[in-house]
């Protein structure tokens, strides 16, 4: 018949032809489609091997043979010949279900296209393709379902060649990629998912494609051309596709929209963040009592963390006890702390540290203070700055900073306007958002307890400090046959201010009583203890009474201010016999440096604490001559919570006597400059009295 196959070249686009050799696996393998032909008189001229599995003859038995006669029983044979006959004259072709007799004597329905053919030579043959009724429909039905389940499906799904070019797309990926299936047909991976990372997307498909290891759940987030405002994240699962023989067809991708759950894991994240800052803040601000230290914990917690600007101002008024930031006028701050992520104009622009500022009440800051609530701004402009900085200058070197972003939380403890906390964002390109301002009241508001402790300790501590030092001698007198040269220093905490004090008291007989003592407890009540005691010392030493009788007095006046005892060295210098008197109760033994030798402690009986009750004292007396040095200290000098007394005491003995030549006032200041260390937990009195001729 002369039937061949051809490819003419140039005939419309390229196609690739497959190898003859290729592996069955394809639809037609599938289906069974078996081939027959008939010549002009309805004889078999051709039989496929498909025509024997469907059928059972095989080429031998059917080639020349009446198709009509064997393939279709008695009751059939008068319509397949009409049928023969109207697509032999007409060339049109037919299609249908009609059953046909397999060799074995039963009927299959077969599903039937027939069509004429003609060769070079002007013969007519009719062609029949037919496949198995059933096995056509079950794949019918196959097909539907997968396009209905395809065109259907809430996930995004598309099949790309082996070139990675989109060859089908469903209605859900139209929407998930936000553009239409024909802007995905034909063109490359690169071309249509330009709002990711393409060159990750594409050398992850191809190592499908080479691998056929499948990519399952890949998370990727973007933003789409058409939303660019809003981020979105996707999971992506690739396959590689092949035939029933293993030949690579392509990839298969499926993408499903988890934009929900990203935003609330992203949301779980900031949350745990923010517990973080939080926790961290908590340890890291209110270290001390200190109220500059505190503010300055403050605003190094907030940055980089909440912004690359934070200044931490209080209000005079809050500072001073007053309470009148709600008077709807102006606000005096004074500054307290600034911080920054890195060198900027904005440091210019902030108040200096412990200056007082005021601003009107149109500010921000003001606005702020006055109604107990954050300001935010999310989208800086120029009418905002002069509204934030304190003047033009400021507002210029904010602006030249790049500040885009403001906020102002207020500082409230105990239902109290502190002051406020400024924020400013520049090189972090975010406005702030709610969950920023959430996250910075709470840690104005925990910063603001912390504030608050600090100022009230230290109006406390300013209260007890003029307390004490209004009830210790301004200078000591100056007395016959003694220089003198005293010293109080505080504690380092108002918990422990209180107790210690001295005096010199020049006496009717000329001589000259010298007293050291401490109140033992702290606090306001303690310093008050010590001005009661202190009263009574100088109303006894004017009786000119021996120094036990004066501390056994001094007990029965302590037992009266329970639960406060004392302890107290007293001391009295008679210049004409050189020589000096000491009682001691509970305290410390005294120094004393003779000219030539060194320092000694005084053995002296120790007596028991004042207030105890009952206990005797005694008097006893030591030579002062001229140049010799007595020294009275109250423990705060030399205990420490962590060396052993003694060798306190050797290191103060050694320091005397390195300063044997020495004037006395730079023997007060040596022995608190190397004796005293930073933070100390008690106060110290100390008096130096050395005898002249």
């Amino acid at each position: 018949m002369g039937v061949t196959n051809a490819v003419k070249a140039g005939a419309g686009p390229s196609v690739r032809i497959e190898a003859a050799g290729a592996a069955p696996g394809g639809l037609l393998d599938a289906l069974g489609v078996a081939a027959v032909v008939l010549d002009r008189e309805g004889r078999i001229a051709l039989w496929s091997p498909q025509a024997e599995e469907l059928l059972g003859y095989s080429a031998r038995e059917a080639l020349g043979r009446q198709a009509a006669r064997l393939l279709v029983s008695e009751q059939h044979v008068e319509l397949v010949l009409r049928l023969f006959d109207e697509v032999m004259g007409s060339g049109e072709a037919w299609a249908g279900v009609f059953p046909v007799r397999h060799k074995n004597g039963g009927a299959r329905l077969l599903e039937f296209r027939n069509m004429r053919l003609e060769d070079d030579r002007g013969h007519q043959y009719a062609l029949g393709l037919a496949a198995e009724e059933s096995v056509v429909r079950q794949v019918e039905r196959d097909l539907a379902l997968s396009v209905r389940l395809v065109d259907q499906s809430p996930i995004g799904l598309a099949v790309m060649d082996t070139e990675l070019r989109y060859i089908a797309v469903n209605p859900a990926l139209e929407r998930l990629n936000g553009l239409p299936a024909a802007e995905h047909l034909g063109r490359f991976v690169g071309e249509v998912l330009t709002f990711l990372d393409v060159g990750a997307v594409e050398a992850a498909m191809r190592r499908v494609l080479a691998t056929g290891e499948p990519l399952l759940d890949q998370y990727t987030v973007g933003r789409l051309p058409a939303d660019p405002g809003s981020e979105r994240a996707w999971s992506v699962s690739t396959y590689r596709l092949e035939d029933r023989g293993g030949q690579v067809l392509g990839l298969a991708t499926s993408v499903v929209d988890v934009t929900d759950r990203h935003r609330a894991a992203a949301e779980a994240e900031r949350a745990r963040h923010r517990l973080t800052v939080i926790a961290d803040a908590s340890a890291r601000i209110g270290t001390t009592l200190d109220l500059e230290q505190t503010a300055h914990e403050l605003a190094v917690v907030a940055v980089p963390e909440l912004a690359d600007f934070a200044a931490v101002d209080v209000l005079d008024a809050a500072l001073e006890g007053r309470n009148d930031q709600r008077s709807g006028g102006a606000a005096v701050f004074r500054a307290l702390a600034v911080a920054t992520a890195y060198p900027t104009f904005a440091t210019e622009a902030a108040d200096p540290p412990g200056d007082l500022v005021r601003y009107d009440a149109d500010r921000l800051i003001a606005q702020c203070v006055r109604t107990g609530r954050p300001v935010v701004v999310p989208r800086v402009q120029e009418r905002h700055l002069a509204r934030i900085a304190r003047d033009s200058r400021a507002a210029g070197l904010l602006a030249r900073a790049g500040a885009h972003s403001y906020m102002a939380v207020p500082l409230i403890a105990r239902g109290e306007v502190l002051g406020a906390v400024d924020l400013i964002r520049a090189r972090n390109p975010l406005p702030f958002q709610p969950d920023d301002v959430a996250l910075a009241c709470e840690l104005a508001s925990r910063a603001a307890v912390c504030i608050d402790n600090a100022r009230w300790y230290q109006r406390q501590r300013t209260t007890a400090l003029a307390l004490q030092r209004s009830l210790l001698p301004q200078a000591p007198p100056r007395v016959r046959g003694l220089d003198i040269a005293c010293r109080y220093q505080p504690a380092g905490t108002v918990s422990e201010i209180g107790g210690d004090w001295y005096d010199v008291l020049p006496l009717a007989s000329g001589n000259t009583a010298l007293v050291v003592g401490d109140v033992m407890g702290s606090g306001i009540n303690a310093a008050a203890a010590m001005g009661r005691l202190r009263t009574a010392t100088q109303t006894l030493a004017g009786l000119d009474l021996a120094p036990d009788q004066v501390l056994r007095h001094l007990d029965r006046i302590t037992t009266e201010l329970d639960p406060y005892i004392a302890t107290c060295v007293y001391a009295v210098h008679e210049p004409d016999a050189s020589r000096c008197h000491l009682a001691v109760a509970g305290h410390l033994p005294p120094v004393l440096v003779r000219a030539g030798l060194p320092p000694e402690l005084l053995d002296l009986p120790a007596g028991a604490p004042l207030g105890v009750g009952g206990v005797p004292f005694r008097t006893t007396t030591v030579d002062m001559r001229p140049g010799d040095r007595l020294l009275l200290y109250t423990d705060g000098l030399v205990e420490t919570r962590e060396d052993d007394i003694d060798t306190r005491l050797a290191e103060l003995l050694s320091l005397l006597g390195d300063a044997a030549h020495e004037d006395i006032e730079a023997t007060c200041e040596r022995l608190l400059t190397t004796l005293r260390r930073t933070g100390d937990h008690d106060d110290v009195a100390l008096l130096v009295a050395r005898a002249r001729p």
